[in-house]
């Protein structure tokens, strides 16, 4: 399995017989699953999202916006207790090119990806039983 270290960037292969949570990066010796989500800038997140062989959902949001103030906590406690799913924040201010190039048209917007592609995109601030659902479902159909 290959994770992407959310510190460095570097791509690190995990034998099956180990587990990913437990995964420290082979360059910069971080933990290769925080369980927090992940900063993505527009140079980082095409790598991540693409050489993560785990499901990453990318919170694309904004400083200015309220609804998306309301959901980081929401998001941060579900990241927090995931172990099958990668979690990621997309400043839409700070990367605008690739939340340009991924159609992002309101805040927030979450956006599943498995193994570089599109499986499933949400809009708007969910409540935590709402997201948690709303993942479960997602990760049902993969």
């Amino acid at each position: 399995m290959n994770i992407v270290c959310p510190t460095c960037g570097a791509t690190n292969r995990i034998p099956e017989t180990r587990s990913h949570t437990e995964g420290k990066c082979g360059k910069c010796k971080q933990p290769l699953h925080t369980f927090t989500p992940a900063e993505l800038t527009d140079d980082s997140a095409a790598h991540y999202i693409e050489r993560n062989d785990l499901p990453v959902l990318v919170d694309f949001w904004a400083s200015w916006c309220g609804p998306c103030q309301m959901m980081k906590p929401v998001f941060e406690r579900t990241a927090a207790q995931s172990e099958t799913l990668l979690f990621a924040k997309l400043n839409t201010e700070t990367a605008p090119r690739f939340s340009q190039q991924m159609h992002i048209r309101s805040i927030p917007t979450l956006v599943l990806f498995h193994r570089g592609r599109e499986v499933a995109r949400i809009s708007g601030a969910l409540q935590e039983p709402q997201l948690k659902q709303w993942i479960l479902q997602q990760m049902q159909q993969l």
